[in-house]
């Protein structure tokens, strides 16, 4: 029998079994981080965990760079951001442990890392980014 209390205690811990969840379905798509100009609900429950997301690299700013950003459909140039209002919904910035081998704009990937939410701007690029994976490895 559903009692107000056993409703409440499952309401409570629906949005933290959500990551769990969501992960074991596999690679998150970058629309899914989003929601309306903002970050989703699955996003700011993943914040500070492990997570993969698929998309397309785009090409990096700079040669022997540990950082690319991955699109939702592929692009030829690299989405480059000059402030947060600018901010596409539909691109993650991604840290690598590693200097990036660069793979074809085309090609779809899926990248692993810890997500991070918030503005940031890279030191080493000027990069501006308000969602992004560090400690990221791709495939």
């Amino acid at each position: 029998m559903l009692t107000r209390r056993r409703f409440l205690a499952a309401s409570l811990a629906t949005p933290l079994a959500a990551p769990a969840l969501r992960a074991s379905e596999g690679p998150i798509k970058l629309h899914e981080l989003y929601d309306r100009h903002a970050m989703s609900a699955l996003a700011q429950s993943s914040e500070g965990t492990r997570i993969s997301v698929e998309g397309y690299m785009a090409p990096p700013l700079k040669a022997e760079s540990r950082f690319f950003v991955l699109t939702r459909i592929p692009m030829s140039v690299c989405p480059f951001c000059e402030t947060e209002a600018e901010w596409p919904e539909d691109i993650l910035a991604v840290y690598t442990r590693r200097v990036v081998d660069v793979v074809p704009f085309n090609r779809k990937i899926t990248a692993s890392g810890v997500l991070e939410l918030g503005s940031h701007r890279d030191d080493e690029t000027g990069f501006l980014s308000l969602v992004r994976l560090m400690d990221a490895s791709y495939e």
